[in-house]
């Protein structure tokens, strides 16, 4: 009796230990599926706004890649959160404020940003973004990105930057204020995957 209980105890742990080793790549394997397959999309891509004005200049505008999206930031340093407003939304073709002139943006569709600072000092005038209308943003290469395809800067009337940005095609968007600046995110596509 005690060998056979021997034998069953030592069933019993390698059963035990197998089962443990097993339920561990299955477990990883889903968490691994779901991170590489799942992207939000539920974003939508109508126009997003937010109604607030400061006089801090815009000094930057960069991008970035992502794995479910490309990113375009607008540093407005000392500008905190609560005073950052824009309006993002597609547009037809992309006309300058104040002048009506239109700019080209190349891609499928484009996303026309306005950021409500200046991207000038409002007490002398200089540009703190300096890039004339209708010329690709500094310091910005898009080579690459799945979804970005041009950005141009509008200009900056009344308070106001205006950039456009060339999008592969009307895709999802969503916009979101951090401390001193505003960010746009485009989706990749609809489907949410990568």
């Amino acid at each position: 009796m005690g060998r056979n209980r021997a034998a069953w105890a030592t069933v019993v742990a390698l059963v035990a230990a197998m089962a443990g080793v097993a339920a561990v790549p299955a477990a990883a394997a889903t968490t691994t599926t779901a991170q590489t397959t799942n992207c939000p999309t539920g974003w939508g891509s109508a126009a997003k706004t937010r109604s607030a004005a400061t006089a801090e200049p815009v000094t930057n505008i960069r991008t970035g890649r992502h794995a479910c999206f490309d990113r375009m930031v607008v540093d407005v340093p000392g500008a905190g959160t609560s005073s950052l407003g824009y309006s993002v939304r597609y547009v037809s073709r992309l006309h300058q404020d104040g002048s009506g002139n239109y700019i080209p943006v190349g891609g499928g569709a484009v996303l026309e940003i306005r950021v409500n600072a200046p991207a000038y000092d409002p007490a002398t005038g200089n540009p703190t973004y300096p890039v004339r209308a209708g010329q690709r943003l500094k310091g910005v290469d898009l080579t690459g990105y799945r979804t970005f395809r041009d950005a141009r800067f509008a200009g900056s009337f009344e308070g106001d930057t205006q950039i456009g940005l060339g999008v592969r095609a009307r895709l999802p968007f969503r916009v979101s204020v951090a401390p001193d600046r505003v960010v746009i995110d485009v989706a990749h596509n609809w489907t949410g995957t990568r």
